[in-house]
């Protein structure tokens, strides 16, 4: 079976640079669930289909022609990496995914991407309900303070117009609804290596996690 190993985490805590960045030294494949989430909220603004028609936005997370590749997320063959990174994608990514039957019909998608020789799967759910097997579980966290200001520059990078304050209001917000939802709440898996990356530079945490999975997994 080809090795899994999770990273969840808050939003803007850095587990997407850090499970790309494993995965390239493994040589792995890696899956962003949460762009799944986002590729749901922006297909369904496209299609003008309301928040709140379950059954519709079930059919679209089912049926969507979404690709991952060479880093770029393609939806109906157009490319919409940048479109599904602005905060407006990620809280309505966040509301959709409190939804049981989004969950479920993107659950085949995310476990039948698994290959050879392993995978490294980032999210909020992916040690504790996607991938409960996974032989290494980490929970990657850092402060709301930080987590806005690496979002902050990374918008501003982009040339887009961000206001700081409003940044940690919706991170605040996006966690408390994320931890109180009915279906897969965030939360740690018990046997995640729980790391926090306020104040530690991003090479620092790859060698943490690096270290943490060839514990995990002998002979990587």
């Amino acid at each position: 079976m080809p090795h899994i190993v999770t990273i969840d985490g808050p939003s803007g805590s850095g587990k997407g640079t850090i499970a790309s960045l494993v995965a390239e030294k493994l040589g792995w494949r890696t899956l962003d669930s949460g762009a799944l989430y986002r590729l749901v909220g922006l297909a369904a603004e496209r299609a003008g289909i309301a928040p709140d028609d379950v059954p519709a936005l079930q059919k679209l997370a089912k049926n969507m022609d979404a690709v991952f590749r060479d880093g770029h997320v393609f939806l109906d063959n157009i490319d919409v990496t940048d479109a599904i990174r602005t905060e407006q994608a990620g809280n309505a990514a966040s509301k959709i995914a409190t939804i049981p039957e989004v969950r479920e019909a993107l659950l085949s998608w995310q476990q039948g991407y698994v290959r050879e020789p392993g995978l490294v799967a980032e999210g909020r759910d992916m040690g504790t309900v996607i991938f409960p097997e996974a032989r290494a579980k980490i929970f990657l966290t850092a402060s709301a303070g930080k987590r806005a200001e690496r979002r902050y520059k990374q918008l501003k990078e982009k040339g887009l117009d961000v206001n700081m304050e409003s940044l940690v209001e919706e991170i605040s917000m996006r966690d408390e609804r994320d931890a109180r939802r009915a279906v897969s709440p965030l939360k740690a898996a018990p046997d995640a290596l729980l790391l926090d990356s306020s104040n530690m530079a991003v090479d620092e945490v790859v060698e943490k996690v690096l270290g943490y999975v060839k514990e995990r997994i002998p002979g990587l």
